[in-house]
């Protein structure tokens, strides 16, 4: 065996092992690349309690309670599910009921999700696209207008953008 063939044994081996490993961590992560998960996706999945996730939605109406040492309790929903909520802390500035909310933290035994971070959306064009879809599927969500009080696609801009509301002056 020459050397040159001793080589292109090694290489062809390091390369196989390299490609097995990455091979391996994608499927260990195929579950957990996930931006958030809905109140129907974690009904539907049965997640186990512990589980560290990110859950996505809209803040039901009627659904904020503040309590004691800035504790506030509300409901996530994407209009087919619920999930309730807790967290403690201080919530964004633009925090409030009827509009989208990323919340990351910890589902708990009684199916109650803990909180440890809130994010709340940035404008009035973003809508997570699972709450979009059940929204249009249930007729709340119209072209270009409100249709039960429920929101608006945004506009485009002739370029194919999106334009935020500042946009539209």
């Amino acid at each position: 065996m020459t050397r040159k063939s001793r080589r292109l044994i090694l290489i062809a081996a390091c390369g196989s092992v390299l490609a097995l490993a990455v091979g391996l961590i994608l499927f260990a992560m195929s579950g957990s690349i996930v931006f958030f998960r809905s109140p129907t996706d974690i009904a539907q999945q049965g997640i186990a309690p512990g589980t560290r996730l990110r859950l996505g939605g809209l803040v039901k109406d009627g659904s904020l309670r503040r309590g004691p040492d800035q504790t506030v309790d509300f409901t996530v929903t994407d209009t087919n599910a619920t999930v309730e909520v807790q967290y403690k802390g201080l919530l964004p500035d633009l925090f409030r009921e009827g509009q989208g909310v990323v919340a990351e933290g910890m589902l708990e035994p009684g199916g109650r999700f803990r909180a440890d971070t809130v994010l709340a959306k940035h404008d009035e064009s973003y809508m997570p696209r699972e709450v979009a879809d059940a929204l249009k599927a249930q007729g709340r969500w119209q072209e270009g207008g409100s249709k039960g009080g429920g929101p608006q696609q945004p506009a485009t801009a002739s370029n194919g953008g999106t334009l935020g509301p500042r946009s539209e002056r």
